[in-house]
Order: structure tokens, then sequence, then C-alpha cells
């Protein structure tokens, strides 16, 4: 019998991290390319693409995404999939969110619930459901940012309601905040879990701190898939710096390999986030 494939994603630089936290994160649309070309041979199927601006702050200009891509794609030879980020960092509000993915117009987005739907305003909800349904009509497929099992109890109701209209939608489970002792463990993971029940859903983990890898390889055995990378931990499963980001990808997918599992390539991640859009 085939092993079961799994699917990397890698978040190689986020919103808040800079050269001083490691001087290999990427931030410029060619050091991005770079790296998403060196990921992607190390096993990552989707980058998780934040762009920063010449100040090297957090930005959802759609110049700088379309730059970022267009680098991205050229690297990549259009083999990986890149996933834009609609994160607030405290910055930008839901309106001005759904703004910059209408501009952008993505193959795939990742939507923070919280930060788009906050609460249940009447005039929240329709504005929600409308975006929704645009990502659904235009095929883009989302990734619901989910970061405890509220979050995960809410995503259902909504989605009862028919605010959220995905049929068998792609979730990522968040573990740890970001903090200097933002470390994670696998059972954190299992009260998502259990929120979720039997649902139908494509779902990954993504887990701050150094035990990201071993995150990752019970999220295989519980039926789910990773995201890794500097955004989230800068170091290697046994605690000692990571050169850059594919050497992360490198050693979670061998880690993976090990337990028994097979990683899923553009052709296959990029299936599963069709049938996310859908």
């Amino acid at each position: 019998m085939k092993p079961r494939k799994v699917m990397l994603m890698v978040a190689p630089n986020g919103a808040r991290k800079s050269k001083a936290d490691h001087p290999a994160l990427p931030l410029s649309a060619e050091e991005l390319a770079a790296q998403a070309a060196a990921c992607l041979d190390a096993g990552a199927a989707v980058l998780h693409l934040h762009v920063r601006d010449a100040h090297g702050g957090h930005s959802l200009d759609a110049r700088l995404y379309h730059e970022a891509m267009r680098a991205i794609g050229a690297a990549t030879r259009g083999r990986m999939i890149v996933q834009m980020t609609t994160e607030a960092v405290g910055r930008y509000s839901a309106k001005e969110q759904m703004r910059a993915v209408r501009a952008v117009v993505p193959a795939a987005v990742s939507l923070a619930l919280r930060e788009l739907v906050p609460d249940d305003a009447d005039d929240r909800l329709g504005k929600a459901r409308g975006f929704f349904r645009w990502l659904k009509v235009m095929t883009i497929s989302p990734q619901f940012i989910l970061y405890d099992p509220a979050d995960v109890r809410r995503f259902l109701n909504l989605q009862e309601k028919g605010i959220i209209p995905f049929r068998k939608p792609f979730l990522l489970m968040v573990l740890g905040r970001h903090a200097a002792d933002g470390e994670s463990a696998p059972e954190e993971l299992d009260p998502f879990l259990e929120a979720l029940g039997d649902a139908p859903a494509h779902w990954a983990v993504c887990a701050f701190g150094r035990r990201e890898a071993e995150i990752a390889v019970h999220a295989a055995r519980k039926g789910g898939h990773a995201r890794i990378g500097f955004e989230n931990n800068t170091r290697l499963p046994d605690g000692t710096q990571a050169p850059d980001n594919a050497a992360l990808v490198s050693a979670t997918a061998r880690m993976l390999r090990e337990a028994g599992f097979g990683i899923m390539n553009g052709r296959e991640a990029a299936a599963l986030m069709r049938e996310a859009a859908m």
C-alpha cells in the first residue's frame, strides 16, 4: 500500500521578524524567490507569502505581492503554489484585508477567522458572506487560520449558517504564540481536533518552537498536514539554529519519511487546495 502523502507548506518570513532575528530571513522579492526554489527542492509544495515595504514593515500592498509572486513563479518554474496572507498585525482592518485580496486575486489565501469576522454583527456577517462567496466564484483557495478550539467551533457554526460556503475547507491550527518562550507541544493539537470532530475538512498545523517537525509528524498521524518555517521557528529539531528555511523543510520531510509518510508535490497539493475552494 502506498504511504499517505503530507503537504508541506513553508512560511519563510512572517510579518514580525527581521534580519536581526536571522540573517537569512527573506524580505525582498529576490530573497523570497531564492528561498522558494530551495524549499521546493527540499519538499515544500506551498509557500505562505508575506511581503514587506521599503522599511521592512508588514504590507498588504498588491504591487508588492505581484512583484514577489512573479519572482517566485520564475524561480520555481510555476511548480510551487503561492498563498497570500491577509494578516492584520494590528495594522489593517477587515475591509482593507478583503480589498487587498480582491486587488491581488491570488491562487490561494490565508484568512484569520477572528480578524475577518471578529463578531456576529449582521453587517459584519453580510460582508464576510459576500467576500467568501466571491472567493468561491473566483476559485481562490482559502485557508482559515484558527488559534484555539473555540475558533474551530465558531468556524463550524458560521459554516452551518451559510456564512462560510466551502464544503471541505482547508484549516490551519496554530499552536502557541509569538513570544520568547513560545514553545509548542504535540498534545496541544488534540483539543483542536476534538472540536473539529468528524466535520469534513482538510487541515494543517503550524507550531512555535523547535518541536515543529515533531508536531508535523504528530499531525500527519492524525490525518493532517503541516506549515513550517522562520515565521514560527528558526531552530532545527536538535535545537541548533537552522541556516535557512530549506533546512527546516528538509528536516521535517526526513522525519515524515522516517515515520512512513510520503511528501506531496505541487500537483498533488494543488488538487487538495482546489477541493478546498469548492
